[in-house]
């Protein structure tokens, strides 16, 4: 709540600093304050964004990765920073009393924000814009692959993207980026694990490669897969992977699909950081599954 909202609704000035020294509200920024405080461990992230936005006046509004952060795009690492864009002076940084705030003054057109639960912010097509011309390729890539995935941008949003990117630093690099994006990736670790392989000359045939027995049965559905070498591959993130109920359908999944002659690999965050491994292990593989020369069907 900002302070001109507590006193349309009936509160003073002092009652507002009472409630604060009290701590049943808590000052977030220049004129916006944490409601109900004390019902809350910590300060929730969208409170801090919100107050963030409402401090700098009608005209600002989140964006780059914090709008990313509303939309609920994946794809960059986490962040404190709050990113608003300011029109005008206002643009002009004020650092001591909002330390975690990165000030910008973009041209947004009238069409390309609104409101983000309740807060005002560019829309999706604008805000992976604006990042893709900003961010390495793998960042990149999974901004569009999980805005795609999300259904907030669309294959036709794609084809009309390199027009917002026309004149803008970073245009050429991030035409390329736009071929590589796969909407059938579900997590930045899964997009990442793919560029390895793609970086490798190993890249997948499938992504989503339902795994079905003779009799039609679903046996499971990889991540990633090479269908003439009947070879898996899963991407293990920390959130969906992590649970016990988790871990044991991917055990019973795993015994399916391995029972049914298929070779299933996982990978980790850390497996990206590494160039080589895996490719190297999708590689090693797939060759394992070739019959060897000489031999029938060699």
């Amino acid at each position: 709540m900002t302070l001109a909202q507590a006193r349309a609704a009936g509160f003073t000035v002092h009652e507002v600093q009472r409630l604060c020294r009290a701590g049943r509200w808590r000052a977030l920024a220049r004129g916006g304050y944490l409601v109900d405080a004390d019902a809350y461990d910590g300060i929730p992230r969208r409170a801090r964004i919100r107050a963030a936005v409402a401090s700098f006046g009608p005209g600002a509004a989140a964006v780059l990765g914090t709008a990313a952060e509303l939309h609920r795009i994946d794809g960059l690492p986490r962040s404190e920073l709050i990113h608003l864009s300011v029109p005008g002076s206002a643009s002009r940084p004020v650092r001591d009393s909002h330390p975690e705030v990165v000030v910008h003054q973009l041209v947004i057109g009238p069409g390309q924000f609104g409101r983000v639960a309740g807060i005002m912010a560019t829309d999706a097509m604008r805000t992976v814009t604006d990042l893709v011309l900003r961010e390495e390729r793998y960042c990149a890539v999974s901004l569009l692959d999980s805005a795609l995935n999300r259904r907030l941008l669309s294959p036709v949003d794609l084809e009309r993207m390199p027009s917002l990117f026309r004149g803008r630093r970073g245009a050429v690099a991030a035409r390329r980026y736009l071929a590589e994006a796969n909407g059938l990736a579900q997590s930045p670790l899964e997009t990442r694990t793919r560029l390895r392989c793609v970086d490798g000359g190993i890249a997948p045939d499938v992504l989503q490669i339902e795994v079905r027995d003779g009799d039609g049965y679903l046996l499971g559905i990889g991540d990633l897969g090479w269908r003439a070498a009947r070879v898996v591959a899963e991407a293990d993130g920390r959130h969906a992977h992590g649970g016990p109920a988790a871990l044991f359908a991917d055990r019973h999944r795993q015994n399916r699909l391995v029972n049914a002659g298929w070779t299933v690999l996982r990978f980790t965050w850390s497996d990206t950081l590494r160039p080589d491994y895996i490719p190297w292990m999708v590689r090693s593989a797939v060759t394992a599954r070739r019959p060897p020369s000489g031999r029938p069907g060699s």
